[in-house]
């Protein structure tokens, strides 16, 4: 009997040790587990660096154009497969419903992270300790208000068109057999094609486009800008009178400098041609100051001049008095400028033409390195 009893206290003890062995080796599997989880946590929580943050947003940049242009070639194959097969009214309606929703893809895909990002660092920077100086805060009030009013701008440029385009499909499906219908889909690729060309207008105002710099001559970029408008300048009848071979070398982009010759030279001939001037007459000079550290490029016409009310508004972007316009030129422009380190002014005295004033650092973008 005795000898029974042993045995049952024995396999107990057997049994509790058996029960504690794997209790304890069950919390260790679970501080393991728990240790793999928080290291997990505190390498996806680690901060990333400059060059690794850069390569991720580089690497979703790249994503969202190929997602853009995955929907523009199967937009453009279908379209044209409907033109051939069905005809042009079909291939036209097709076109302008997917269309729609194409612009949307690129409007939301390509425009608005560049926008999130502009407008968080600038409600970073308002929140920011005021240890600024004044240059920098007025220039930081100045892009504040810039994407004030681009935002509601925004939606004027695009909703407008896009309600013009369904208001006339509405009217193609009331009649469909209508002859006007032609018209009507020709007006509403039109009001597209002005959604396309304010986007990407937009598009080239939001980006930080990168600088390519080299060496150049600015009385060489003067002359090339001047090509590309020659056609358009000999049709206009406008005098040009070119001063710009004491200009000296510079560092800079020389594309992105002809884009700004072209806007403003192009900015002169609409004015002399809207305000019917007698004689129109285009002046551009360019030169270097004294100390041969700066280059300066005017661009002068003998037009009606701006308005003074509208003087400061002509950098706002959408502000324009042209009916074709973006609106979005000279924020380019003055955009282009200041990447390169300098500086542009206008002068517009009522009645009195206007003239348009750079100032570029010859070495700006050797020495920042751009």
């Amino acid at each position: 009997m005795s000898a029974h009893r042993e045995e049952r206290q024995r396999r107990r003890d057997l049994r509790r040790q058996l029960r504690d062995e794997l209790r304890s080796s069950g919390e260790d599997v679970a501080q393991w587990a728990l240790d793999q989880a928080r290291d997990k946590l505190q390498k996806h929580k680690r901060t990333l660096t400059p060059e690794e943050r850069a390569l991720k947003e580089a690497h979703r940049a790249v994503a969202r154009r190929l997602g853009f242009f995955a929907h523009v070639i199967p937009y453009a194959i279908v379209n044209l497969g409907i033109l051939v097969t069905a005809g042009f009214r079909p291939a036209v309606t097709v076109a302008i419903f997917w269309g729609i929703g194409l612009a949307c893809h690129g409007f939301f895909a390509l425009l608005v992270p560049d926008l999130r990002k502009r407008w968080t660092e600038d409600e970073l920077r308002h929140r920011m300790p005021e240890e600024v100086s004044r240059n920098r805060r007025e220039l930081e009030g100045r892009h504040a208000r810039n994407l004030e009013h681009l935002s509601a701008s925004i939606a004027h440029e695009i909703r407008n068109p896009i309600t013009a385009a369904k208001s006339l499909l509405q009217q193609m499906g009331e009649d469909p057999h209508s002859h006007e219908n032609v018209e009507y889909a020709h007006v509403a690729l039109q009001e597209l094609e002005r959604v396309e060309r304010s986007i990407s207008h937009l598009l080239r105002y939001a980006r930080d486009e990168e600088l390519r710099p080299k060496e150049l001559r600015l009385s060489e970029i003067v002359h090339s800008g001047l090509e590309t408008l020659r056609e358009r300048i000999d049709r206009s009848g406008v005098e040009l009178r070119i001063d710009v071979d004491e200009a000296g070398a510079l560092v800079g982009d020389p594309e992105k400098l002809r884009r700004v010759v072209i806007n403003l030279v192009g900015n002169a001939l609409d004015a002399l041609n809207g305000g019917r001037t007698a004689s129109p007459l285009v002046e551009i000079e360019a030169g270097e100051n004294l100390a041969g550290t700066e280059v300066w490029l005017r661009v002068r016409d003998n037009g009606p001049g701006i308005e003074p009310d509208r003087v400061e508004q002509i950098w706002t972007p959408f502000h324009t008095s042209k009916p074709n316009g973006t609106g979005l030129g000279l924020p380019i422009t003055r955009k282009v400028v200041e990447s390169h380190g300098g500086s542009i002014v206008v002068e517009s005295p009522p009645g009195g033409g206007t003239e348009f004033r750079i100032v570029l650092p010859k070495a700006g973008l050797a020495r920042n390195g751009a």
